[in-house]
């Protein structure tokens, strides 16, 4: 299934308390649970005004749906087409 990395715009996301980013989770998870198991919630990193979460989908528009439902944005969706790490140059 392919894999999404989701750029959204939060000005200030750096910013956010712990209560917050729980609260923020948990939104997301609950409407995880009702688009069912084919879209998958991987990670997310914060940073001061961008949040870059990485999910598994069926297609872009299951993850535009998802911020849809949860009122989140979603200003750049790309699909991963390959992984490259360290053990990349081993060859």
């Amino acid at each position: 299934m392919p894999k999404y990395v989701i750029e959204r715009e939060i000005p200030g996301a750096g910013n956010l308390s712990p209560e917050e980013l729980t609260a923020i989770s948990q939104k997301s998870c609950g409407i995880l649970r009702e688009m069912g198991p084919q879209i998958q919630w991987v990670e997310s990193y914060v940073t001061q005004d961008k949040i870059y979460c990485v999910y598994i989908a069926p297609n872009e528009e299951a993850v535009r749906e998802h911020a849809a439902k949860g009122g989140f944005p979603a200003d750049r969706i790309s699909e991963v087409k390959t992984k490259i790490d360290p053990t990349t140059a081993e060859g």
